[in-house]
């Protein structure tokens, strides 16, 4: 149970699946031990807040970016933010918060501009192996910069703690689960592209298993994570090829998909990457070529040279030299149980506490 007088938290994350489920994991463990929280975030985050407690309070910010909108909309983006910057200010002279937590994203301008200005012990959290703009911002400003991804590409001057990334506790409670190596039964094979889907997975994944020798595509069971707009030809090459397919836009249970397959096929994000490695499966991965700083790469970097991983970058990804990988892991039952076992020792299943000590710290030192 919280009350008032507990400690406050106020976790600001942006509008990306990215952002929030790390925020959320250290917002799960934070309640479980009797602090209050808040969340505060844009219109974008507030979409991913649904797997947060039911106690976690959100407040959403007036923010933007300059990466979207035409001339007119990027001249009212500073105003845009010096108003969400105000309004934090005003919150937190009201209900002072004992720490603020940034995950990226431009919605956590107001929430750590307001920290630096009421003097509130302040740190970051970076999932990814290359820093977002606005955390390169505030990096010298807070008091602890805590990276997902080793190592993370940080200013001079700036020292980063290795956390690792935070996952759900829907992830925690399937980390290491047995994994049932490929073979002459029915096996699974988890497709997921990020929050939205990825229509080049969907161009190029179903031709790839089409592709494959038929005793082996009659064994396929195959979930796909598509964009609503690609939903129905993929549904379409899949029948075509007499492939069992599951497509969906969003899967609501990717830890226990992750749990109960043997291959993945995936983006590379910070929070992709922390879930396969924490559950522990082999995992291809093809980086977003336009993601700022081409930070999936960075990601995928660590899985790939711990032996769990295959990364296909995507000026390289075809139908044919992603079948030739997928069938190294589905006719290689050793190698995929290596490649399982890889993915267990890269991973951090304790991210969150690592967390969460950092945060205990800051209250415990506000000075």
């Amino acid at each position: 149970m919280t009350s008032r007088n507990s400690k406050l938290l106020l976790i600001a994350a942006g509008g990306t699946g990215g952002h929030m489920f790390p925020a959320q994991a250290l917002a799960e463990a934070m309640v479980r031990k009797g602090w209050r929280v808040k969340l505060s975030t844009d219109a974008r985050g507030a979409r991913y807040a649904g797997g947060f407690p039911h106690v976690v309070q959100i407040e959403q910010v007036a923010s933007a970016t300059f990466a979207r909108g035409g001339a007119l909309a990027k001249l009212g983006v500073p105003f845009r933010i010096a108003g969400g910057v105000a309004a934090a200010v005003k919150a937190g002279l009201r209900d002072r918060p004992s720490v603020v937590v940034g995950f990226g994203g431009y919605p956590t301008i107001p929430a750590l501009s307001a920290a630096q200005l009421l003097r509130i012990p302040s740190a970051i959290h970076e999932q990814n192996g290359v820093m977002g703009r606005v955390n390169k911002v505030f990096a010298k400003k807070v008091r602890a910069f805590a990276c997902g991804t080793w190592p993370t590409d940080l200013p001079a001057g700036v020292e980063g703690l290795h956390t690792g990334n935070p996952v759900r506790a829907s992830v925690l409670e399937r980390a290491g689960a047995p994994y049932i190596p490929p073979g002459d039964y029915p096996m699974s094979v988890l497709v997921i592209g990020g929050s939205q889907g990825a229509r080049i997975l969907s161009d190029v994944v179903p031709a790839a298993l089409a592709s494959m020798p038929e005793a082996l595509r009659a064994r396929l069971r195959v979930a796909h994570q598509a964009r609503d707009e690609d939903m129905e030809r993929v549904v379409a090459a899949y029948a075509e090829a007499g492939i069992d397919a599951e497509v969906q836009p969003f899967f609501n249970d990717v830890p226990r998909r992750l749990s109960e397959c043997q291959l993945v096929i995936s983006r590379s994000g910070a929070s992709s990457v922390a879930d396969i490695s924490v559950i522990g499966r082999p995992s291809i991965l093809i980086p977003f070529a336009a993601a700022t700083g081409d930070h999936q790469t960075a990601n995928a970097r660590g899985l790939v040279e711990a032996g769990a991983a295959i990364m296909i970058p995507e000026s390289k990804l075809e139908a044919a030299a992603l079948a030739e990988q997928i069938t190294l892991v589905l006719d290689n039952p050793k190698g995929a149980v290596q490649m399982a076992h890889a993915a267990l020792r890269y991973g951090i299943p304790d991210a969150t506490g690592r967390l969460v000590e950092i945060v205990e710290h800051l209250a415990g030192n506000p000075s």
